[in-house]
């Protein structure tokens, strides 16, 4: 059920992806911390139709241990196979026979399990996602047969290039910190994870203090709080304690040990029977709160958020190198990285990446032009706008905000902060992003030592092209 590895959604340029207890928001935007702990956000959307909701948990794959890599994602699994009142079957019968949708996704800080519906059915969408958050059971047979589920989803993923590539990227960026790890886990954690120690994980995680639940559309706070108090109000998610973990005063936590970037050039190849070479090549990026996001943001579209950007034009329309180029950032609790994707010939690989790096190079020499700073904030903040027409998104954006510890902006305060960002600003943000790269990862049809030596001596060679 998680959507790993797609093109970046470029219409939070805030970096609230990846909880405030009385967020900012403008507009309708509500919050109310029940007495469990268990913090509860709405907006209200008086001119839709439509519900959307979504309990957020502040756990990912960065909190497992190693020997448990991919215990957040098959929970996310298991927690669709019944509860103590409901079947699988009648957990998904229950949203599609008002003509509503459910659905969840796992990331490396957070786990959302989410519904759409009528505004006449809020009710029942939020007792249907307490339930299976609050309840699950967890039933061995269910854990063996949805085993094989995620152990299928992990190697489509591995026969999905253009995806495996970013997971690549990631574990070559931060070593055996928890944030290189694949977020589905691997064939042999998920394999060898017992029912215990997955329901354990459950019992730790799934606690009060770690619980969000964000609603959008047409609501009113009051009767969502007292909806979500009936679900989860005196629930129990800890062994005999409501509440164990409360929330730090900025929502949101530190994790463990803070992360690092590679000491040196760090370079790793993928052997796959692939027509094309999949690289992503990039370095360090900014952290989730960092006052520099926006300009970052700017600049990121700039280079390769678009059909003009940059990399486009020079990669694939003046040189017809490639099909897909782009830029990506990925921010969290403490550490963020920048890199550009691309596919192309294998034979190709290292001219694309020369290519790439005389962009990058070009950009932190002589920043953007006035029309590219044009552009770039009038598609950040249009496509803002656009994105948030419809319910879900604007429950995306409260929920990520709150379980992350995010200050949550106005859209007014938003747009007037993307549009305001000067040459100074993207300057500022691009001694960051626009450093030389220190990490590559390919995968493609190099399965010898000849094959990975030159994109080895590539990343080392600070000459390049």
């Amino acid at each position: 059920m998680s959507r790993l590895g797609a093109e970046p959604d470029r219409s939070d340029p805030g970096g609230h992806g990846e909880g405030s207890p009385a967020p900012e928001g403008g507009g309708g935007v509500r919050s109310t911390v029940l007495a469990s702990g268990v913090r509860v956000v709405t907006e209200a959307m008086p001119h839709v139709r439509s519900a959307a909701v979504g309990f957020w948990l502040d756990c990912g794959s960065r909190d497992e241990q190693a020997a448990l890599a991919g215990a957040s994602h098959f929970l996310e699994h298991l927690l669709f196979k019944g509860t103590s009142r409901r079947s699988a079957q009648d957990i998904a019968e229950a949203l599609e026979a008002v003509g509503g949708d459910l659905n969840a996704f796992t990331s490396r800080e957070y786990t959302c399990f989410h519904a759409r519906c009528l505004d006449e059915d809020l009710a029942l969408a939020i007792d249907v996602l307490g339930d299976m958050v609050t309840s699950a059971t967890n039933a061995p047979a269910d854990v063996e047969a949805e085993r094989n589920v995620v152990l299928e989803e992990i190697r489509m993923h591995l026969d999905t290039p253009d995806e495996l590539v970013h997971s690549v990227f990631n574990e070559a960026y931060f070593g055996d910190h928890a944030l290189g790890r694949e977020v589905l886990g691997h064939v042999g954690t998920v394999g060898g994870m017992t029912r215990d120690e997955v329901h354990g994980y459950y019992r730790r995680w799934y606690v009060p203090a770690n619980l969000v639940v964000a609603v959008a559309g047409n609501v009113a706070h009051e009767e969502v709080v007292g909806l979500v108090a009936g679900v989860v109000g005196a629930w129990d998610g800890g062994d005999g304690a409501t509440g164990t973990r409360p929330p730090s005063p900025a929502g949101g936590r530190r994790r463990g040990e803070p992360a690092r970037g590679p000491s040196g050039p760090s370079a790793l190849v993928r052997p796959r029977p692939t027509e094309q070479a999949h690289i992503v090549v990039g370095g360090p990026g900014l952290a989730r709160d960092d006052p520099r996001r926006f300009a970052a943001s700017v600049l990121d579209q700039a280079l390769g958020g678009g059909m003009s950007s940059r990399l486009f034009q020079e990669v694939r329309e003046r040189r017809g190198l490639v099909y897909s180029v782009y830029s990506t950032q990925a921010r969290y609790t403490d550490a963020g990285t920048f890199a550009v994707y691309a596919g192309t010939t294998p034979g190709r690989a290292l001219e694309v990446l020369d290519v790439v790096r005389a962009e990058l190079r070009r950009a932190a020499d002589g920043g953007l032009t006035a029309d590219e700073l044009r552009r770039a904030k009038g598609h950040l903040a249009g496509s803002l706008l656009l994105a948030l027409e419809d319910s879900g998104s604007r429950m995306v954006r409260l929920g990520k905000a709150v379980v992350t510890g995010t200050p949550l902006l106005g859209l007014d305060e938003l747009l007037e902060t993307i549009r305001g960002v000067s040459d100074a600003d993207v300057a500022d943000a691009g001694r960051v992003l626009l450093a030389e790269p220190t990490t590559l990862a390919v995968v493609g049809p190099f399965d010898d030592a000849a094959g990975r030596r030159p994109f080895e001596g590539w990343l080392a060679d600070p000459v390049g092209a």
